[in-house]
């Protein structure tokens, strides 16, 4: 496509591909997390909430997993936090979760380390921070 062709680029969805160590055990953490799980098909499960989603794969690599970070905005942090609590994800998944804090990047979040490594910032845009050069 040339310069001046009127045709614009458009997407429909972005996701990232999400591995699992153990891929039963990883859709039922991330079920209770608070994804939907759409579709399954080989070795890939989609999971989503409102318009955010990835896709989970029956794949493991421990070098992929443990520097993989996904961040998901979320309207009300706290409320995924008391979810999170309430359901002792933490305790029945032997996974690691961080208390919420202000970031100085202008995010509030907590962070939850999967079963399989992958690192989770859930947190929404912190109230009255000036955002420089972040999309509206």
């Amino acid at each position: 496509m040339s310069a001046g062709t009127a045709t614009a680029l458009r997407a429909v969805e972005l996701k990232a591909f999400v591995p699992a160590k153990d891929f039963e055990l990883s859709k039922r953490f991330y079920a209770e997390l608070g994804f939907t799980q759409r579709s399954e098909g080989g070795g890939v499960a989609y999971f989503c909430v409102d318009s955010s989603a990835f896709l989970l794969q029956d794949f493991y690599e421990a070098a992929l997993a443990e520097n993989l970070a996904m961040h998901l905005l979320v309207p009300d942090v706290q409320a995924w936090r008391a979810h999170v609590d309430a359901r002792d994800i933490a305790g029945r998944y032997g996974v690691r979760i961080t208390p919420v804090k202000a970031q100085p990047w202008g995010i509030t979040e907590f962070v939850v380390i999967d079963p399989s490594g992958v690192c989770w910032h859930i947190g929404q845009n912190t109230p009255g921070f000036e955002p420089v050069g972040r999309l509206p």
